[in-house]
């Protein structure tokens, strides 16, 4: 417990900067994921392959590999950059990555929530003079998001939790803080496991409960 006490400050930080991380690549994802959505479901054959393509190769690819080719192979061999600054470049480029690999699971998502709009609905908006983009943003998109909500609370809980790998691009945020407590306080490691597990569930249980509540309020009647 002193170890917790002594760097609370620095544990603040570094749980701040897993939300911050959460934020942003949320974000990115939820944008990315509506993308690869609208192109999975399009009338072009090759806008449908490609978008396929994408989210299987995504799916299937470990996270830290997809990290490690945004931070080494963009970062470091292209050398992109996104900030003057260390730190921000490294956080931008985990953050790259980590919307990189959840947005195919949003996809995937409200594929599923598309799955349940009557086909009707969208004939009905075609025979009315709708084109493919306002039928989907109009009519199907709305009700795929609110058929999905529970889905898309657990991609982003899960995405809350796989921040922790961010520290191959050079991230220092909650998991990176623990290890070196546990290296500076070896008597306390219980204590230490405990405190970052116990601020791990201040962070997820809300969002599951919040996430529960909207489902069930935003539910489609059928």
């Amino acid at each position: 417990m002193e170890a917790l006490l002594t760097e609370g400050g620095t544990i603040l930080a570094a749980f701040w900067m897993t939300i911050r991380l959460t934020a942003v690549s949320a974000l990115g994802s939820l944008v990315l994921g509506t993308l690869l959505t609208a192109m999975r479901v399009a009338p072009l054959a090759a806008l449908r392959a490609a978008a396929g393509t994408y989210v299987s190769v995504a799916r299937n690819t470990p996270l830290t590999l997809v990290l490690l080719f945004t931070g080494l192979g963009v970062g470091a061999n292209l050398g992109v950059e996104l900030s003057d600054d260390i730190a921000t470049n490294n956080f931008w480029l985990a953050c790259i990555g980590l919307t990189a690999y959840t947005s195919a699971f949003v996809c995937e998502a409200l594929r599923s929530g598309l799955n349940t709009v009557p086909v009707g609905q969208a004939e009905a908006a075609r025979s009315l003079g709708l084109g493919f983009v306002k039928t989907l943003r109009l009519i199907t998109l709305p009700q795929a998001f609110r058929a999905v909500v529970a889905p898309l609370g657990s991609i982003l809980i899960a995405l809350t939790k796989n921040t922790t790998i961010a520290l191959v691009v050079g991230v220092s945020e909650a998991s990176v803080r623990m290890r070196e407590m546990i290296e500076t306080y070896g008597d306390q490691v219980i204590e230490i496991f405990l405190g970052f597990a116990a601020g791990f569930v201040l962070l997820c249980l809300p969002m599951g409960l919040l996430f529960g509540w909207l489902s069930r309020r935003m539910a489609v009647a059928r």
